[in-house]
């Protein structure tokens, strides 16, 4: 191909960069990754990145991750009315120590069983000085996944979630033919379980979470662009 038809005054060239740019809009904006970026970075989120602040990482997460189960709209308004729980709430309640046997750490917590609306857990004789039932979430099984959630980035990830992402994909063997297979369970896979999180929800926020690094971190970019794009399975 000569000059002349590579450059930008080529009419041919032109009607197909067109063309393309209308056929790639039909899947969605051409502004998709900037917008999320641009989301993320006046939410604090990029910053929280560089800085591998975890506590507001997991504040945000832990959103995310009730926008589950029920339509955006009515998630979005319950935590506007009723508010979310972040990581000082819980490292609060932790710190004094409470009873219940659960509550000692992430491998610990399982089968806790809250019931927001009965009142009942796995553990009776604890409830009334378990913290976990007091913040006003939309179920039980958030409140669950919350703890789980902030047991996993104090206990698995030693409250630096940043580092331990950057572990995990730092860990995958770089045979070609498994790469990025490997590179999606690194994540996902430990993460799945934290109680009460569908993979579907996971690999969106984390997908958001990754893009959002920039040049800083191009194996993130990469991963969340293949989260965002990858058919996972379960509910």
């Amino acid at each position: 191909m000569d000059q002349d038809s590579r450059g930008s005054g080529n009419p041919n060239l032109g009607y197909a960069l067109k063309i393309v740019h209308a056929t790639c809009s039909l899947a969605g904006s051409a502004s998709y990754l900037d917008d999320i970026r641009a989301d993320l970075r006046d939410r604090g989120i990029s910053r929280a990145v560089r800085d591998h602040d975890t506590p507001a990482l997991f504040d945000w997460l832990v959103e995310a991750l009730s926008f589950q189960g029920i339509s955006d709209a009515i998630a979005a308004g319950y935590i506007d009315r009723h508010g979310s729980v972040r990581w000082a709430e819980i490292a609060e309640a932790l710190s004094r120590n409470p009873t219940c046997p659960k509550l000692g750490g992430y491998w610990r917590f399982y089968d806790c069983r809250y019931r927001k609306g009965s009142r009942t857990c796995s553990e009776p004789g604890h409830f009334d000085a378990c913290p976990l039932p007091r913040h006003p979430l939309r179920n039980g099984h958030l409140n669950q996944m919350a703890y789980s959630l902030f047991l996993f980035m104090r206990d698995v990830a030693d409250e630096d979630f940043v580092g331990w992402m950057d572990g995990q994909l730092g860990a995958v063997d770089p045979n070609p033919l498994t790469r990025l297979p490997a590179l999606r369970e690194a994540i996902i896979g430990p993460l799945r379980n934290v109680y009460g999180v569908a993979d579907k929800v996971l690999a969106m926020a984390l997908s958001s979470l990754l893009l959002s690094a920039g040049k800083r971190r191009p194996l993130w970019v990469e991963v969340g662009a293949n989260l965002r794009g990858h058919r996972h399975p379960g509910p």
